[in-house]
């Protein structure tokens, strides 16, 4: 481990993070926007509507592809496995080209993300363990973050958070989204088609090859991209599982054949373009058929709240991811005597924690898996997620909206000393965009 925790990186990985928080920004205003339309939808008069909209099947089962699915499952399927493969390829730059390329800067996140996944997990356990008929196969829903959420909340209450903080934000939810989709692929798998499972690796093979030698056609490459998530779904994996692997395949660090694409690398060319569709409209448009959930009135809001399952679920995105993250860094510190970064206090670390208990995307997807698709259970998944997702992002802009405050009243403080001694103008560009150092 390093002698100081939560540093600051190289300046071009930070620029990065930044550009990439920017474009989630907007992302997560589109999710709350589409999810609060499908809460007012699923609770009007209309709310039949709204429900046979879900339930639209669209597709064809022909070729012995069970490929007839409802609008909702095509979203959780089929346009999660988009999102999924911009964190496939935001997983390999990481910890290829990125500032996690070392495995000392690597271990904390990694470590907060476990941390943050267990505690939660035994969280729900521990409230559903006696409530029988299978309510403890949710364990996994409270422990994955939104990163979208989370980003949104953070650029509505942030402006002069240092940037390692956002950094470890950013590096925290991707890590937990590769432990998120390793979940699903081993526990939530119920049987699996060998033959089409090993046919899959056909199209992906075919599609690794390509991309090692730098072929961009989209007319090439989505075919074998969309074949190899056809045959993953027809397998019984997740079909999610395919956006990861393809993200895999994709490579990192640029060569000679990359030289006229304007200073980018194939994986880093891939995410520009899938980024904004991931961001924009596959993420949103999954919130929109997963978050609408009929409360059956005020009393059929505290019904579902005071089930085991809902109250494990807030309970493990509230205070067992907060336990989880920051419980994991702090031991990491004392075991390691490795002391936070100068411009950083443990209240920040803190807010973070607290933030990482939005859990909205992924375990949205993974409370549908977890629970038969007609079961009222699916209703209480649905207020146990908003909930808890509410509620932390709530805590978290408490904590962190005060610890703003502290830093651009001395960012202001810094600034004027600058002015009086004549700092050039260039430096305090660089310093703001960066994260205030102090």
């Amino acid at each position: 481990m390093p002698a100081t925790l939560l540093s600051r990186g190289s300046w071009s990985e930070t620029s990065r993070i930044i550009r990439i928080l920017h474009k989630e920004t907007v992302g997560g205003a589109l999710l709350l926007a589409a999810a609060t339309i499908a809460l007012v939808w699923a609770n009007s008069p209309w709310r039949a509507s709204y429900t046979a909209l879900t339930k639209f099947r669209v597709g064809s089962d022909d070729y012995g592809l069970h490929l007839d699915l409802s609008l909702g499952s095509w979203a959780a399927d089929g346009l999660l496995a988009i999102f999924f493969f911009v964190v496939g390829l935001e997983l390999k730059r990481e910890f290829v080209a990125g500032d996690l390329r070392d495995p000392r800067r690597a271990a904390l996140p990694i470590a907060a993300a476990v941390g943050g996944m267990v505690v939660p997990a035994l969280i729900f356990v521990a409230f559903t363990a006696g409530a029988g008929d299978g309510a403890v196969r949710g364990w996994a829903t409270p422990t994955a973050t939104d990163i979208a959420f989370a980003v949104a909340v953070l650029a509505v209450i942030s402006t002069h958070l240092p940037a390692a903080l956002r950094t470890f934000l950013l590096t925290l939810a991707v890590v937990d989204d590769l432990l998120a989709i390793t979940v699903i692929a081993l526990f939530y798998t119920a049987k699996i088609n060998l033959p089409a499972l090993l046919l899959a690796l056909i199209p992906l093979g075919v599609f690794a090859v390509l991309v090692q030698r730098r072929v961009r056609s989209p007319w090439i490459l989505i075919p074998l991209a969309v074949a190899t998530w056809a045959l993953v779904h027809e397998s019984g994996v997740h079909a999610t599982v395919a956006g990861v692997l393809l993200g895999f395949m994709v490579p990192v660090l640029r060569n000679e054949r990359d030289a006229g694409d304007s200073g980018m690398g194939l994986a880093e060319y891939f995410e520009h373009l899938v980024r904004p569709v991931s961001a924009g409209f596959a993420v949103p448009v999954f919130a929109f058929f997963a978050a609408g959930v009929t409360f059956g009135g005020y009393d059929g809001l505290v019904t579902a709240l005071r089930d085991p399952i809902a109250l494990g679920i807030v309970g493990g995105l509230v205070v067992g991811k907060t336990v989880g993250v920051f419980g994991t860094t702090r031991l990491i510190a004392a075991v390691t005597r490795a002391g936070l970064d100068s411009s950083l206090r443990w209240i920040d670390v803190f807010g973070v924690s607290l933030l990482a208990g939005i859990g909205f995307t992924v375990s949205l997807l993974i409370g549908e898996l977890a629970y038969d698709a007609d079961s009222p259970r699916q209703a209480v998944v649905k207020v146990g997620v908003l909930t808890g997702s509410l509620l932390a992002a709530f805590l978290a802009a408490v904590v962190l909206r005060i610890r703003n405050r502290h830093y651009r009243e001395v960012f202001e403080l810094e600034t004027c000393d600058q002015d009086r001694d004549g700092v050039p103008d260039v430096y305090l560009s660089e310093h703001e965009a960066g994260g205030n150092r102090a």
